[in-house]
């Protein structure tokens, strides 16, 4: 199951070389970025694990894509994304966030029938990954 999120989600996966070029857009208009991670991308798992802190400082998209790549180093079979901030409204505002890493395997997810008082029928998603391993045991 090819895990779908963010911009860019309907495209094949970036090379190095796109996604310099789009860190290099969201650098010239001021934007910060960010490297998260997680093994659950459940679609309202919207908190990633940050990998450091947020760039605020950096204007040369060498030194994002050295942390993105310490980032695949450290978590290969995990999901990366990155992040960019749009702060000129004095608020952090997320602007673009985009997947740059996927593990090997997408454990993907299972739908969950629970059936309620007066015949109702409520549906939720679970996370293989969250199943195959608790919170806590996954890092």
């Amino acid at each position: 199951m090819r895990i779908t999120q963010g911009t860019f989600s309907f495209l094949p996966d970036l090379t190095d070389e796109q996604i310099t070029k789009q860190i290099d857009y969201c650098l010239s208009r001021g934007w910060a970025l960010g490297v998260e991670y997680t093994d659950d991308p459940h679609p309202r798992n919207t908190y990633w694990e940050m990998y450091g802190a947020p760039m605020f400082d950096l204007r040369d998209p060498a030194g994002i894509m050295q942390e993105l790549a310490q980032c695949r180093a450290t978590f290969p079979n995990h999901y990366i994304r990155l992040t960019a901030f749009d702060s000129t409204q004095g608020v952090e505002s997320l602007v673009v966030a985009f997947i740059v890493n996927r593990p090997k395997v997408e454990p993907g997810f299972r739908l969950v029938r629970h059936e309620q008082a007066g015949r109702s029928i409520r549906y939720t998603i679970e996370s293989y990954a969250v199943q195959a391993q608790p919170e806590g045991a996954r890092y």
